[in-house]
Parts: structure tokens; C-alpha cells; sequence
């Protein structure tokens, strides 16, 4: 269920995507 939340975020707000990505500390 999370995934699906990181993809909305991705194609809504990819921006604020990557910040959430920095503050989790999960890199890719």
C-alpha cells in the first residue's frame, strides 16, 4: 500500500517525492 502511495506522490508531487525519499533514507 505504500508503494501505491509513493507512486501517487511520484506523479503528483515528484519533488516532494524525493524529499520524502531523503527524510526515509531510501536511496535508489
Amino acid at each position: 500500500q505504500r508503494r501505491k502511495l509513493l507512486d501517487y506522490i511520484k506523479r503528483k508531487d515528484f519533488e516532494r517525492y524525493q524529499s520524502l525519499i531523503q527524510r526515509l533514507g531510501l536511496r535508489r
